[in-house]
């Protein structure tokens, strides 16, 4: 195990001290990430929206904070401008100053929802925030007219009407897809989608790339000469590169968390162990093909060109709901589709470890089996 370990760290010294890997493995996948989150598949949100919304309360009364509270019930999400400067709102919702006095007195008061400028673009989030103010006026005014019916003096105090409503609704509306999953879109598609393509390309062609480099360096022969074993110089070489891609899942999904705003949840942990997997994966096929072949050239050629080609079918670019059921069921031949699959139930669809079983076993099976397949036709 010592021998394994110490390969294995040596390796992942040498990738992290080149600069081209590094440009591989951080700068080329953020990039991707941000492009396709930003044109490709909107922002990631589209099954329960909560665009951001700026509102200035004037009113001094108790019912200018009932009426905010209640635009919280309804799904609003409020930024302080001076505490959230990444997050700019798409409206503005302004309570008049009167709007206590006038509600009490049974008077019209108009709520203003004004738009932000440089929101132009936000269409559908501004149609969303109208929707849920209208739903927040229409709560309000059922709340106000629930206590005047149950007998309490008009106008009521603020403790009658927060009492309704903190009351259970007697009717709940439910809304999900109907008969399918949403089409994963946004940062939630890009970022998943990215790191497998890259970790896929990066493991393929540096572990491809390093067997081959230090067989014909004689490397390899030389360390058969120490008191390290054929399956221990294997397992080292594999251990290398599963370390590179875990450095790369980290960073990802620190980034994906603290810059995109990527909510993982309670199912971070099946995520990470679903990248780890599929990071062993992909390090026993570079390992493979680094066996397999000599020249340098050949090897980045074909790494690039099975790394596209599973990228294509297993989801990466497109999300795989949109394609034929032909295409799906050929992206299911290569190891990114399930991947993928798990992913997407994991993160897009709220999934727990338990639903993504079956993926994370044939991942494993995958991973078995490329395992297998480098250690016999591995070459010193």
């Amino acid at each position: 195990m010592k021998n394994i370990l110490s390969i294995g760290h040596n390796e992942l010294r040498l990738f992290m001290k080149s600069r081209t890997a590094l440009l591989w493995l951080f700068v080329l996948p953020l990039a991707f990430v941000a492009l396709m989150a930003r044109f490709s598949f909107g922002d990631g949100r589209s099954s329960n929206r909560f665009p951001p919304v700026l509102i200035e309360n004037a009113d001094t009364g108790f019912l200018g904070n009932v009426f905010i509270d209640t635009l919280s019930a309804q799904g609003l999400w409020r930024i302080d401008p001076e505490k959230d400067t990444k997050n700019k709102p798409i409206r503005t919702i302004r309570v008049p100053a009167d709007f206590t006095t006038r509600v009490l007195a049974r008077q019209p008061s108009n709520v203003e929802l004004v738009p932000v400028p440089g929101s132009e673009d936000a269409q559908g989030d501004a149609l969303v925030i109208e929707a849920r103010l209208v739903r927040a006026l229409v709560a309000l005014n059922s709340h106000l007219l629930e206590t005047s019916r149950q007998g309490t003096q008009w106008p009521p105090d603020e403790q009658a009407l927060r009492t309704a409503l903190t009351r259970p609704a007697l009717v709940a509306l439910d809304s999900k897809f109907a008969g399918r999953d949403p089409v994963p879109s946004g940062v939630g598609f890009s970022l998943p989608g990215n790191l497998v393509y890259f970790l896929t390309m990066n493991l393929l062609i540096f572990g491809a790339a390093t067997v081959a480099a230090t067989r014909r360096s004689g490397v390899l022969r030389r360390l058969l000469t120490l008191p390290v074993r054929r399956g221990e110089l294997i397992a080292g070489q594999l251990y290398g590169l599963w370390l590179l891609g875990a450095v790369q899942i980290a960073f990802l999904l620190l980034i994906g968390k603290l810059v995109f705003h990527l909510n993982l949840g309670a199912n971070t942990p099946g995520v990470v162990l679903v990248l780890l997997v599929y990071a062993w994966v992909a390090a026993a096929i570079g390992i493979l093909i680094g066996s397999l072949l000599d020249s340098h050239d050949r090897i980045v050629g074909v790494c690039v060109l099975a790394s596209i080609l599973m990228a294509a079918l297993g989801g990466c670019w497109f999300p795989m709901e949109l394609v034929p059921d032909v295409l799906r069921t050929a992206g299911h031949c290569v190891p990114t589709a399930w991947a993928l699959d798990a992913l997407h139930r994991l993160i897009s669809f709220g999934g727990s470890l338990g639903d993504v079983l079956r993926p994370l076993s044939v991942l494993a099976a995958f991973g078995a089996a490329a395992t297998a397949a480098a250690s016999r036709w591995f070459r010193v």
